[in-house]
């Protein structure tokens, strides 16, 4: 369990359209307090998911090729193939030109309650999901998995901190880099979009088919 979450929290970190969005939302008018409504909201939502596995399990692992353990593994199977096919198709449309006047283009001006709105909204959902069939294996009677879980959460939220302490302990060297870091994401955004999806599909994958013909 420990590593799928660590793979899995590692892509939602580095996902590049939140990453993008929430540099956009640092460089609003009181980006600080945006950025920090939507950090609290993306948390929020990342321990509302858990809570809600964990209330279905009752905090104890299925065993292994119950049904439960089953569908768990088929869930993650199902998203890691439709990342592999979305990254491959993305490779094969090729980078897009974006509109001037698109969503991205307009968080500068939100408040901030739609800044704390966005923060659920742009998760990766596809592997908040793949993380939420994973912590069905989560035995709470050890304390293991309650550090695995806490860091789960810290590990897939860790770039937007680092972002928003920076912006908050030094806001112009933050302006400056952030604006860098913008502009390279919205090069390269197709690239790194693909890249990740499929290498993080691949793992899904394989963990998956590994797991249903081992019986772990």
């Amino acid at each position: 369990m420990v590593l799928d979450l660590v793979v899995i929290a590692l892509a939602i970190a580095v996902f590049p359209l939140s990453v993008t969005a929430f540099v956009l939302v640092l460089a609003a008018r009181r980006g600080l307090w945006k950025g920090l409504a939507f950090v609290l909201a993306w948390l929020a939502c990342f321990v509302a998911v858990i809570a809600a596995v964990l209330l279905t399990t009752g905090g104890k692992p299925p065993a292994p090729r119950s049904a439960p353990s089953t569908a768990s593994t088929a869930v993650k199977l199902a998203v890691g193939m439709a990342l592999v096919w979305y990254g491959v198709r993305r490779h094969r449309r090729g980078p897009r030109p974006r509109p001037a006047g698109g969503m991205m283009a307009r968080l500068d001006r939100i408040s901030l309650w739609e800044a704390a709105a966005l923060g659920p909204l742009l998760q990766p959902w596809g592997l908040v999901a793949a993380g939420a069939a994973t912590v069905v294996d989560a035995d709470l009677s050890h304390a293991s998995s309650f550090a695995a879980l806490f860091g789960y959460c810290l590990l897939a939220t860790s770039s937007l901190l680092a972002m928003e302490v920076y912006t908050a302990f030094a806001p112009d060297a933050s302006r400056l880099r952030l604006g860098r870091l913008r502009v390279w994401l919205q090069t390269h955004q197709d690239q790194a979009l693909v890249v990740l999806l499929l290498g993080v599909g691949l793992f899904l994958v394989a963990r998956s088919i590994y797991q249903l013909t081992s019986g772990e």
